[in-house]
């Protein structure tokens, strides 16, 4: 009586397998025929994991991200790349990361990389995609060849294939037009490139297509509305039943619109949007599929099956057949399996499910409705318990910290005195030139680095040689930037995993996996920390390696933190307690580690908040409340400080000019952003928004292999300095570079050095 299927797969590999093959092929280290194998065993490999749904995604899988295959599907490639020599697997990687692979770039000896396309996050997840890019004349033509390969490769192998395809309006709606022109006066062009596809689809007997419009779930004006109505009467009666897939949130008032749609299915994330079921059951006709997300995608914790039941049985009863479950989202944002844990924390480990795990809680769920909860009475027994435990566990409430968090107050955030005070003061200390330049924090993390930390961490290498080696990196990394001529250091950060994952590791209320890996971009992963419980510091984190790295130079050396806010929203997170409770108790347990930062004379501390916009609710009803507890975390890390410390804070690949206010509101001495994908676009909002303090917009993408050069530095900065004094204008990367090779990040630094002094040389 039910339908189960998913919505998408982790891509990555349980192993990270693709990350591995996309930069050995990226290197010229293995062939593109090994490349595209390792896709397609990638690709077995997960729809036999899903064996057991109705109907199984195709077409979720990608080299680098899914909006950037839906661009190359629809022909919509950047003027920039055509042209070029090579396949389309070349182009893409242009697109992506500014260059192909290592000896593929027919180009390479005369042009070098082109400008890889702008990034930025998937709603309100750490995923990043590639920014579709259009103009008044951007023409489509359709090239299915992509998934119509992957749609022949699961029917080889016996898959029931439900092609995912990213909607029309909200492919528009995530795009940006480069010249400024209207993105829906498109939509005629693009429909018809659509309606293509799908008949192309429905010639190869595909019967069911999920199509994905989660913009639904943000607010639309009348235009993108009347754009929903005109897009899915142009898609109906094209020879494929379509699934509108809608997640991440409510729709609202969109519901409306939803289900009016000639769309044969609507798919609601039922997690976020659980009290929407009855009346979307009541907007749609009685001959559509109602998918509901009865499973949290998004994070990582087991489902109440028993709680999940008592709502879902009335449903099914209702819509009989017309009921499909699935996961609330893709499962591209969980890890693989959580059988590949061999070292995880016993108690907690019963708690939790990954992507595999929680297609068996479908599994489970579909039984109990198909044939009664006595088919599954074993599973909600063992549910039941681990569920029970979980709340009862005196891991997870620390009356101490509760106790910390009640005794919060205004004052503290709140610095000493204003900005204009603190700058001539903080000036008095550090005597920096005009156009300062620094780095965002990290340096190389070399195999030598590597190889030291795996060493450690199995038992062969002793606490003391370890961090001798790390202490060697350091050196390293100041000896390299004073060499350069930076005005401000760093350490590099080579005894760092990772800028959450190392500050959860010694904050009591975190656990960790070993192979929790999740992507967030192209080959690019994160293990995000488990926070479990209350959050407390037992000791000092960074203050000792600061110490020393300062010894080694007479320059500033940068404390470097990653603030409450990215702490919070880069980690999975306890579902039992309100997200801002989780949040002041990081800023507490933070700025007992700037405090003492500052007291072992550190005049300079970075909190980096690069994941603040991405919090942001997807309503802007939503965003005043968040704001008010982020911005109040920030402030409570950093505000306990003298006037003559400068904070800094680092916010990377996020839209905020909507923000602005409340990004000045932070009240950082200086933060620092990435605009240089973006041509310094994001400073637009300094065009009406009198920022007072320091910036320092990004000027090396680091996210590139491509080194800048001094002149597109200038430029950059150029730029800059029409929106922003130069008096306050700091010259630095997008980013931390520990994913760039040093034969890269010195060139890199060269130019930026250069070309602040060039800049100084004008503004005298």
């Amino acid at each position: 009586m039910v339908t189960t299927h998913n919505l998408g797969f982790p891509r990555i590999g349980a192993k990270r397998e693709l990350k591995f093959a996309l930069e050995a092929y990226w290197k010229g280290q293995n062939s593109r025929d090994a490349l595209i194998t390792t896709g397609a065993d990638l690709r077995a490999r997960h729809w036999r994991d899903q064996a057991a749904l109705d109907l199984v995604p195709v077409g979720d899988f990608s080299f680098y991200d899914q909006v950037l295959d839906m661009s190359f599907t629809l022909g919509n490639l950047p003027e920039r790349v055509r042209g070029f020599h090579g396949d389309a697997l070349d182009n893409y990687f242009r697109v992506a990361r500014g260059r192909s692979a290592a000896g593929n770039d027919g180009h390479a000896g005369c042009c070098g990389g082109v400008a890889a396309g702008e990034m930025t996050k998937w709603f309100d997840t750490n995923y990043h995609y590639i920014v579709p890019e259009f103009d008044a004349h951007t023409s489509f033509t359709l090239d299915a060849s992509r998934l119509l390969e992957q749609v022949a490769e699961a029917r080889a192998l016996g898959v029931a294939a439900k092609p995912v395809i990213v909607g029309p309006v909200t492919y528009l709606a995530l795009g940006k037009a480069k010249d400024g022109s209207d993105r829906l006066s498109l939509l005629p062009r693009l429909l018809p490139v659509y309606a293509e596809l799908l008949r192309t689809l429905a010639g190869q007997g595909v019967e069911w297509v999920q199509i994905d419009e989660p913009i639904l779930v943000t607010d639309l004006d009348a235009a993108w509305v009347e754009a929903f109505t005109q897009a899915y009467a142009a898609l109906k009666d094209n020879g494929v039943n379509l699934l509108l897939a809608t997640y991440f949130g409510e729709l609202r008032e969109n519901l409306t619109l939803a289900a009016s749609l000639p769309v044969q299915g609507i798919h609601l994330d039922a997690i976020n949007a659980r009290q929407e079921v009855e009346a979307l059951i009541r907007a749609v006709r009685d001959d559509r599929v109602i998918s509901l997300g009865v499973v949290n995608g998004r994070n990582i914790w087991k489902t109440d099956l028993t709680a999940a039941l008592d709502w879902l049985e009335p449903v099914a009863r209702h819509l009989g057949k017309r009921l499909w479950i699935a996961p609330s989202c893709s499962l591209l944002h969980v890890p693989v399996d959580l059988a590949g844990e061999r070292k995880l924390d016993e108690d907690l480990k019963p708690w939790l499910a990954f992507a595999v795990q929680k297609l068996t809680e479908i599994e489970v769920l579909a039984t109990a409705l198909r044939r009664g909860r006595d088919a599954v009475a074993a599973e909600l027994a063992a549910n039941t318990e681990a569920i029970a435990a979980r709340r009862a566990s005196a891991r997870v409430n620390n009356p101490a910290v509760k106790a910390a968090t009640t005794g919060i107050n205004a004052a503290m955030g709140q610095r000493n005195s204003g900005f204009a005070i603190r700058a001539a003061r903080q000036q008095a200390r550090l005597n920096l030139p005009l156009y300062p330049t620094t780095t965002i924090g990290s340096f190389p993390q070399t195999r030598e680095i590597r190889l030291s930390r795996s060493a450690f961490k199995a038992g062969t290498l002793d606490l003391q040689a370890y961090q001798q080696a790390m202490r060697q990196e350091i050196e390293r990394s100041v000896r390299e930037q004073e060499v350069l001529g930076l005005d401000v250091l760093v350490h590099g950060e080579a005894e760092r995993n990772d800028m959450v994952e190392y500050f959860g590791e010694q904050l009591d209320g975190f656990t960790f996996t070993q192979a929790g890996w999740v992507q967030s971009y192209g080959s690019r992963c994160v293990k995000p920390p488990i926070l479990f419980g209350d959050i407390s510091r037992p000791r000092a984190m960074t203050v000792d390696w600061i110490i020393y790295a300062q010894s080694l130079t007479a320059k500033p050396m940068k404390g470097m933190l990653t603030g409450p806010v990215t702490i919070l929203n880069w980690s999975f997170v306890r579902d039992d307690q309100p997200r801002s409770l989780s949040c002041y108790q990081l800023a507490l347990a933070l700025r007992a580690e700037v405090l003492d930062l500052e007291r072992a004379g550190i005049g300079i501390i970075q909190i980096d908040e690069a994941a603040l916009r991405e919090g942001l609710p997807l309503r802007r009803s939503q965003w005043g409340e968040y704001l008010a507890w982020a911005v109040e975390s920030f402030r409570i890390t950093a505000n306990g400080v003298a006037d003559d410390t400068q904070i800094h804070t680092h916010m990377c690949y996020s839209e905020f000019n909507d923000i602005i206010a409340a990004i000045a509101d932070m009240d950082a001495d200086v933060i620092t952003i990435e605009t240089s994908r973006s041509d310094m676009e994001l400073l637009n909002a300094f065009d009406s928004f009198n920022y007072p303090n320091q910036i320092g917009p990004g000027v090396y993408d680091i996210h590139s292999p491509n080194i800048p050069t001094e002149a597109q530095i200038i430029d950059l900065m150029t730029k800059a300095a029409r929106r922003i004094p130069a008096e306050r204008l700091w010259v630095n990367p997008d980013c931390g570079l520990k994913t760039r090779q040093w034969n890269e990040v010195v060139p890199a630094l060269a130019s930026m050095v250069n070309a602040a002094r060039t800049l100084r040389t004008q503004g005298a």
